[in-house]
């Protein structure tokens, strides 16, 4: 009897032990592969409780999470002979369980290398303006490259491929720095010189309304003038019509039109009294008559107008040995007592 019992409870523990053997847990997110004395089964044992042979078969669970592997620093060469140094990130799951047990090894350690390799090919057929301006770009030209011999012989997808960060050399970086502030001040002059420009077509529609209201223009003075005094200055500028400018000036013009007109006809008058005095025919003279020449008075010859003179004390003399005083009065008397250069030559022709 107690043999009996001893074979019942060892048949029991051994029960229990292939039981345990031969029960596995498999979560949610894992797939079982069973592989029966090396063997492939095609069946693959969903998330449970799941029963197999505790002698010869063995399971191996493959997670189907997204997993995040980070690629280490690569240093690359660009299409425009830059060097730097890229560093990504690449987000992968696992799609087929077999394909991922059987035709490869380690699929983690696999898929670092080819995005290692893929990452300096692609950034080695792209420039550094479209490297660092255009990433969307070159992260999908990276998953692409990388789909290819991963997904249909590994069975792994290949969901997102993003560059992090961009090491450059510190003379790129200073190049970079000063041709960003060349950018920025030239568009700060071009929007300052879009400013002055509307600025400016503002004022010339202001000027035109004006023009047609000259009581606008009066208030506009009259406007500034109040904003200069409200600043409690102690001096008050006051802006000078250009309507009195124009006045003076045409004065001016006046004055000067009447001085040569003078000018001209005493000088035409002395020509024709001296024209005059030369045509007189003489008396006709006997034979053996010989009749001297008659001296010539001195009031005959004409005199070589003078110029005003200048004393060395820098007092300034006219031609009437009056003193001139300012520049204005100087400037008269050249204009009206100096002689001209056909007057110098007739008196010295005499």
């Amino acid at each position: 009897m107690g043999v009996l019992i001893t074979v019942l409870v060892v048949f029991a523990v051994a029960g229990l032990v292939l039981l345990a053997l031969s029960v596995r847990n498999v979560q949610q997110y894992e797939k079982g592969v069973v592989f029966r004395f090396g063997r492939l089964l095609p069946d693959i044992r969903g998330p449970g409780l799941r029963v197999i042979r505790p002698i010869g078969d063995r399971m191996r669970k493959v997670s189907v999470q997204t997993e995040v592997l980070g690629i280490p620093p690569q240093g690359s060469i660009t299409a425009d002979n830059v060097t730097l140094t890229v560093d990504a990130v690449v987000y992968f799951k696992v799609i087929d369980p077999v394909k991922a047990l059987v035709n490869v090894r380690n699929y983690p350690a696999a898929v670092s290398q080819i995005a290692q390799t893929s990452l300096r090919s692609v950034i080695g057929r792209a420039d550094l303006d479209t490297l660092l301006s255009d990433r969307d770009h070159i992260n999908a030209e990276l998953k692409k490259v990388m789909d290819a011999p991963t997904e249909e012989p590994w069975g792994l997808r290949i969901e997102r491929v993003e560059i992090k960060d961009i090491a450059l050399p510190e003379s790129m970086m200073r190049s970079m720095s000063k041709q960003a502030e060349a950018e920025r001040e030239r568009r700060a002059r071009v929007i300052a010189a879009d400013g002055e420009f509307e600025a400016s077509q503002r004022l010339t529609d202001a000027a035109a309304t004006m023009a047609d209201t000259p009581g606008a223009l009066q208030l506009r003075l009259l406007q500034t003038v109040v904003d200069v005094s409200a600043e409690k200055n102690s001096t008050l500028v006051m802006p000078f019509p250009v309507e009195m400018l124009r006045f003076f000036e045409h004065q001016s013009r006046d004055t000067d039109g009447a001085s040569d007109r003078r000018v001209i006809h005493r000088t035409s008058r002395s020509t024709r009294s001296t024209r005059s005095t030369r045509s007189t025919p003489r008396p006709a003279v006997p034979e053996g008559v010989v009749i001297p020449e008659p001296a010539i008075p001195s009031t005959a010859i004409p005199a070589p107008a003078i110029a005003p003179t200048f004393s060395l004390s820098g007092e300034r003399v006219g031609s009437g040995g009056k003193r001139i005083g300012n520049r204005a009065e100087v400037a008269r008397e050249r204009r009206d007592n100096w002689p001209t250069r056909k007057d110098a030559e007739e008196s010295l022709n005499g």
